[in-house]
């Protein structure tokens, strides 16, 4: 079936939602998503950064939908047409919704070891706004230890719910998950025992902001200050491929997380021996150093930056352009 989104038309699956057409397609139209995790099922629809509006709903019924949607849960129909950074509505909704999301989430990005790779600060960049309107006091919790392995700061946590899938799809047991509800809805362990399994360090790779974070890397370093390098090992674990990315700063192995796509999505999930227990170049496989977007923070004075070519006249190019710009541009 085919879908229209900002103007640039393309053939899906059926059931493919309009985030992953959008993301078939890359580049600016692929909407946010901070709760959406195409490695968990079930994930999405709990962020609303993805909403996006339905102009069109389908050949058969051209009516567009009354308001905005998700697009990680709502799947396209044959002719449907999709605006996301052409439409001034959503701009000012996602605009809504990162005010909301930062409303009570602590400045604490000096500090925290997210920075840097932090998807919330990215969308604060791109749709935040320069000061708050918030006046009241903000939302507090209790600190609780979850382990030796796993940092959780509640005040950073924007309830995304990816720890709690991630815990139950890939662990043999979960042991946290959302208590309360409303406002005093926290990531929490019943009667505070400890996130502790072989697959329990994955809950870290997947979280959006630094509510989970790495105790055995806290502090050490920031990331752009660090080489990430891709490597592997033969892993005893049966569910783990052994396919990892070393931060270095030097010859030292700061952290080993999971390798992630330029969604930043796990690729494959790995075991906590892989995470914690193996920091030294000897336990691994170099493969090379890994590719950094030129977009992100990390890849500061590393090593694959290309000068860019001297564009000459070329007619080829300038009609490709000309049929670029005919399309509905960017706000």
């Amino acid at each position: 079936m085919k879908v229209t989104i900002d103007g640039i038309a393309i053939d899906v699956e059926p059931g493919t939602t309009i985030l992953n057409a959008a993301r078939l397609i890359g580049g600016d139209i692929v909407p946010p998503a901070m709760c959406y995790y195409s490695k968990l099922k079930d994930s999405g629809g709990k962020c609303r950064t993805c909403l996006v509006k339905v102009s069109k709903g389908s050949e058969k019924d051209p009516r567009p939908m009354p308001k905005l949607v998700a697009s990680c849960r709502t799947t396209v129909m044959d002719g449907m047409e999709v605006q996301n950074i052409t439409s001034p509505e959503v701009i000012e909704a996602r605009k809504g919704i990162v005010e909301m999301l930062l409303i009570n989430h602590p400045l604490d990005c000096p500090i925290c070891d997210q920075a840097g790779e932090c998807d919330l600060q990215n969308l604060g960049f791109e749709h935040g706004s320069a000061k708050t309107r918030y006046e009241f006091d903000r939302r507090t919790f209790e600190k609780i230890d979850i382990g030796d392995k796993i940092q959780l700061h509640m005040t950073r946590c924007i309830l995304c719910y990816r720890c709690v899938f991630t815990a139950d799809q890939i662990t043999n047991h979960r042991y946290h998950g959302i208590l309360n509800r409303g406002d005093h809805s926290e990531i929490s362990t019943y009667i505070q025992q400890s996130v502790d399994n072989d697959f329990s360090g994955n809950v870290i790779d997947v979280c959006p902001v630094g509510a989970l974070t790495d105790k055995t890397f806290r502090f050490k370093n920031r990331v752009w200050f660090t080489k990430p390098v891709e490597a592997h090992r033969d892993c005893d674990h049966p569910n783990c491929n052994g396919k990892v990315t070393l931060w270095y700063k030097g010859e030292e192995v700061l952290r080993v997380t999971a390798r992630k796509d330029k969604y930043g999505e796990v690729e494959e999930f790995i075991c906590n021996t892989c995470r914690f227990d193996m920091k030294k170049t000897s336990d691994w496989v170099i493969e090379g150093p890994r590719h950094v977007a030129h977009t992100s923070v990390i890849s500061s004075n590393h090593y694959d930056f290309i000068p860019l070519p001297v564009v000459k006249t070329n007619p080829v190019l300038q009609e490709a352009n000309k049929e670029q710009f005919e399309r509905d541009t960017r706000l």
